[in-house]
């Protein structure tokens, strides 16, 4: 687990909510649990209210845990405080995806960014804006499965993830789309590449236009399922 630069103090100026609210017919893979909230307690009755909730650990604004893909690697009870506040860079790739929903990020875009802002730290997250979250209301365009039920999303591409992976040494990934690999990729190989190392998956982000580029820090709160093979997550980005 790559560990985030030492940082005493966050110098933001707002803080914006990266994680979608989570309801009952949000986008959800096929097969997945079903979102189900039940009133076990009224005010009128009890005193009080409360309700009991139920999702898969890969529903919603969520973080895949290295388990999901590695029978032998850590769940995400085990991740350290310390790894899930980290900073975050933004790559914007909206044109290329209004043009194509199979884009994956290639080398030559990471190049790209980096002419423009700077090489890539270590220790950070880099976070994909292909402008996805605004069909989060819609789940037939946000999935976009074809007459054959295969899915059209962008994700990041294999040799761009190796190169952020090994040499840039990053803290993770994430993206406003269902998955960090393409819609049409049900090998899922991006998360099994990032897993495996372990590092940070981070899916079904929003308010990604709302980041600059760099200079965001994450604070990721993730439900400590015991054994767990992810969990919905609360995002939080500190934008300076």
């Amino acid at each position: 687990m790559i560990q985030p630069q030492s940082q005493n103090s966050i110098t933001y100026t707002r803080i914006i909510h990266l994680s979608h609210v989570i309801d009952i017919d949000i986008p959800q893979w096929s097969g997945d649990p079903t979102v189900e909230f039940e009133t076990v307690a009224e005010l009128n009755n009890d005193g009080y209210y409360l309700r009991r909730f139920s999702l898969g650990e890969h529903s919603a604004t969520h973080i895949n845990a290295p388990n999901s893909f590695h029978s032998y690697a850590m769940g995400i009870d085990q991740y350290p405080a310390q790894s899930l506040v980290v900073p975050a860079v933004v790559i914007d790739i909206r044109q290329a995806t209004d043009a194509n929903p199979d884009y994956a990020l290639t080398v030559a875009d990471v190049r790209a960014w980096e002419k423009q802002y700077g090489k890539i730290s270590g220790g950070c997250v880099v976070i994909l804006n292909t402008g996805w979250q605004k069909k989060w209301f819609d789940k037939s365009a946000f999935l976009n499965h074809d007459a054959e039920g295969i899915a059209h999303f962008p994700g990041f591409g294999s040799a761009a993830t190796e190169l952020l992976l090994d040499e840039r040494q990053i803290a993770g990934v994430g993206i406003d789309t269902h998955g960090v690999d393409t819609g049409q990729d049900n090998t899922f190989a991006i998360n099994r590449l990032v897993l495996e190392k372990p590092r940070i998956v981070l899916e079904n982000l929003t308010n990604l236009d709302q980041l600059p580029p760099k200079g965001t820090t994450l604070a990721i709160a993730v439900l400590r399922l015991r054994g767990g093979s992810g969990s919905p997550v609360g995002v939080l980005a500190f934008v300076p």
